[in-house]
C-alpha cells in the first residue's frame, strides 16, 4: 500500500489544497483547518452544510501562517496571522466553545460580502486548541477540524462506492487529508495503528457523514438525488450514523510525501 494523495484545508469548509508533501505537528497537518469563519452575532462556526457556496472559496495558507483569500468576482485578500495583541472572540464548534484570535475587520468585511451575512474570521493557535472529545489523553488536541486531526480514506473504498452509486465520485466530497492506494475496499475499517514513513497514527474511529458529501466540490451544487449519502445509508449505517473513512491521531510530528509506503501495525 502507498500514500497516493495528500490534502489540507487551510480554512474550514473552503477549497482543498492538494500537496505532494505535508508536515505534521501536535494538531495534525500543519496549516490544516487552523482558520474558521464564524457568525458575527453568535460565534457559531459556518460551513458548506448551510452555505454550499463556501465550496467555491479559495484560501491558501502561507509559511507565516496567514491566508490569501480569493473567489471569482472579488479582489484577493492577504490576511496576516493575528499577533499576540489580537482581540479574542468566542467561537463555537459543535459542543466546544473557545476564545481565539480574531483576524480583524478587513477580513471580516471581505468574507461578509462573500458569505452574504455578517461574519468574522478566527484563527486557532496551538495553545488554544480543543481537546479531542472523549479522548483520555490531554496531550492530543485538534484545531478547527470537526473532531479529529487527520482523516484517511482508501481509494478502493471510493471506487466501490462510485460503482454502487453508478457514477464516478470525487474524493474531495469527503475531504480527506490522506488517500491510500493498494488496499481492499474498506480495509481501513479494521486498522488500529498504521505507520507512514516515520510517523505512526492511531485510528480513532470511523468518520460520520452528513449532507456535505452531496455537494459537488467543483460547482457547489447539491446532488438532486442526495448521493452519495443515499447509497451510503444502505450499507454503511450503524446505530443511526453513516461512516466513510477513518479518523486518525498522529503520534508525534513528521513529514509525509506522496508515494510513501503504508504499513498496518495493528
Amino acid at each position: 500500500m502507498r500514500l497516493s494523495g495528500l490534502y489540507r484545508y487551510p480554512l474550514k469548509s473552503a477549497i482543498a489544497e492538494p500537496l505532494d508533501a505535508i508536515e505534521l505537528d501536535a494538531l495534525g497537518v500543519v496549516g490544516d483547518r487552523r482558520w474558521m469563519i464564524v457568525d458575527a452575532q453568535n460565534g457559531r462556526f459556518l460551513t458548506q452544510r448551510a452555505l454550499p457556496h463556501m465550496s467555491q472559496l479559495l484560501a491558501r495558507w502561507n509559511a507565516d501562517g496567514g491566508l490569501t483569500l480569493s473567489v471569482t468576482g472579488m479582489p484577493p485578500l492577504d490576511v496576516s496571522l493575528p499577533g499576540g495583541d489580537a482581540a479574542l472572540r468566542g467561537a463555537f464548534i459543535w459542543s466546544d466553545s473557545l476564545y481565539v484570535p480574531d483576524a480583524g475587520d478587513e477580513a471580516a468585511d471581505w468574507l461578509s460580502r462573500f458569505i452574504g451575512k455578517a461574519c468574522r474570521l478566527v484563527h486557532v493557535p496551538a495553545e488554544r486548541a480543543r481537546f479531542i472529545q472523549g479522548n483520555l489523553s490531554v496531550e492530543e488536541k485538534v484545531g478547527f477540524a470537526d473532531g479529529f486531526p487527520v482523516l484517511l480514506i482508501g481509494q478502493a473504498s471510493l471506487d466501490d462506492l462510485s460503482a454502487r452509486v453508478g457514477r464516478s465520485l470525487e474524493m474531495l466530497r469527503f475531504r480527506p487529508n490522506l488517500v491510500i492506494d493498494g488496499s481492499a475496499p474498506y480495509a481501513e475499517d479494521s486498522w488500529r495503528r498504521i505507520r507512514i514513513g516515520g510517523v505512526e497514527f492511531r485510528v480513532a474511529k470511523g468518520c460520520t457523514r452528513c449532507i456535505l458529501t452531496t455537494i459537488d466540490p467543483q460547482t457547489g451544487e447539491r446532488s438532486a438525488d442526495r448521493e452519495p449519502l443515499t447509497t451510503l445509508k444502505t450499507y454503511r449505517e450503524r446505530e443511526g450514523e453513516v461512516c466513510f473513512g477513518q479518523n486518525l491521531i498522529n503520534q508525534g510530528a513528521g513529514r509525509l510525501q506522496v508515494g510513501m509506503s503504508v504499513e498496518v501495525l495493528e
